[in-house]
């Protein structure tokens, strides 16, 4: 079968070596060869998984899973990197562009646990482990709601695997993990509880695939163009582009989360907290209607605009 938008290609994908981003690269892989491409891969081990001691916002954030796989788009090992989008910088390196945004899988956060089914099943002194800023801050929030000052949220870092063997092993009461990875590997049982995005709000990008390349490879943009899912690539533009403009860093407890609503009007909705829990979690959304990546960006400014607002500080603000 031969490609209908762009020659067959011989194209290299760099990928992480977690059972998730190899799953992810073999799923752009077999998209792209039913295109006609003739695709391999190219596993790599980034500083990101090699550090997992220390929190991501302490030792440089996400975007340590994502720099390896970029030189080896520059050095010409690799023509394209898959990437977990929320794992994604808010701006790319000069040279680097975002060629594609597939179509989004479950965005949602799932509440993992052998025992209790959510929250208020937690026992007296209960652990829950995540290493999300973002979902401490929401899930201190619903603690206080619960009255539970008794639940220390510990950190929890390592891939998904790793997650679980640690939940399994009893260091945790329940962790809460991405949606979608789980349904992606399979793993859709281990999930006791789906989060309505009202209660815990997703993360900008959470669930959709984006493929990075050199900006000046234009024969793979236009292989990639079959791939592109605009309604996805419209909904974490506006959502990327709330926390490019609060800072765009993973050491920000910030969620943006945007879906489409009626007659096609797509409702963007933000909440910042404070870690250290001495303020309260500032929340806001609006919505508008969206056609284009410039209109996308424009609602996020406009939620970004509110969110400060509303209290809330990007880090160059804080003292």
């Amino acid at each position: 079968m031969s490609p209908s938008s762009s020659a067959a290609l011989a194209i290299t994908i760099a990928t992480r070596e977690s059972r998730l981003a190899l799953w992810q690269a073999e799923h752009v892989k077999a998209l792209l060869g039913g295109l006609g491409h003739r695709v391999t891969l190219l596993g790599m081990t980034t500083l990101g998984d090699q550090i997992l001691d220390r929190s991501l916002s302490k030792v440089g954030g996400k975007g340590l899973f994502v720099k390896e796989l970029e030189l080896a788009l520059e050095d010409g090992r690799a023509d394209i990197a898959v990437h977990s989008l929320k794992d994604v910088p808010m701006e790319l390196p000069p040279g680097f562009a975002l060629a594609c945004v597939m179509e989004r899988e479950d965005p949602r956060d799932a509440w993992v646990s052998p025992h209790c089914a959510g929250l208020a099943d937690l026992p007296a002194n209960g652990v829950v482990g995540t290493s999300s800023l973002r979902r401490l801050v929401l899930l201190r929030a619903a603690l206080d709601q619960l009255g539970r000052d008794d639940v220390r949220i510990e950190p929890l870092r390592g891939n998904l695997d790793t997650r679980l063997r640690k939940l399994d092993e009893g260091r945790y009461h329940a962790i809460v993990l991405a949606a979608a990875g789980l349904k992606r590997l399979g793993l859709e049982a281990r999930i006791r509880h789906i989060f309505d995005p009202i209660d815990s709000l997703p993360a900008a990008g959470q669930g959709a695939l984006g493929i990075e390349v050199r900006a000046d490879r234009a024969d793979l943009i236009a292989a990639l163009a079959p791939l592109v899912h605009q309604p996805t690539w419209l909904r974490v533009a506006a959502e990327r582009t709330v926390s490019r403009a609060m800072g765009g860093s993973c050491s920000m407890p910030l969620a943006a989360y945007a879906d489409w609503g009626r007659e096609g009007a797509l409702r963007l909705d933000a909440a910042w907290g404070d870690p250290e829990g001495q303020a309260p979690l500032v929340r806001v959304g609006t919505q508008a209607a969206v056609t284009t990546l410039d209109e996308a960006e424009a609602l996020g400014q406009q939620v970004a605009q509110a969110l400060r607002a509303a209290g809330a500080a990007p880090p160059a603000a804080e003292t």
